[in-house]
């Protein structure tokens, strides 16, 4: 390999660890952002007596989490790419697995809210 392949090989990883990174920071920023909103809404209405329903609350939360775990989930497969052993891609299969499973029963628990 000459140089110029080598230096383009490294600029592409490079360029998909932050793309990495970021992913995982969106999915992380979403995820406490609908804690806190979901805190202070709660708050709001043992406080203040105002009229939101708890569903509707939990609906939010949960949506954002959801959300949150798919930016997660594509962070993830993005470090597949990076990741070179065998050892480290079975983590992030196994990652991916439990993160999958968690936003499919969260979006029907927001199904059913939406039922309700």
């Amino acid at each position: 390999m000459n140089i110029l392949a080598i230096d383009a090989y490294a600029g592409f990883f490079a360029f998909l660890q932050i793309l990495t990174f970021f992913f995982e920071i969106v999915g992380a920023a979403l995820i406490v952002y609908g804690g806190i909103k979901a805190a202070y809404l709660v708050i709001l209405l043992e406080f203040r007596k105002i009229d939101i329903p708890y569903n509707r609350i939990r609906m939010n939360l949960t949506s954002k989490i959801v959300f949150g775990l798919e930016f997660l989930i594509a962070a993830d497969i993005l470090a597949t790419i990076i990741a070179p052993t065998q050892e480290e891609l079975l983590m992030l299969a196994v990652v991916v697995v439990i993160r999958t499973v968690l936003g499919y029963f969260l979006e029907k628990e927001a199904l059913e809210f939406k039922i309700t």
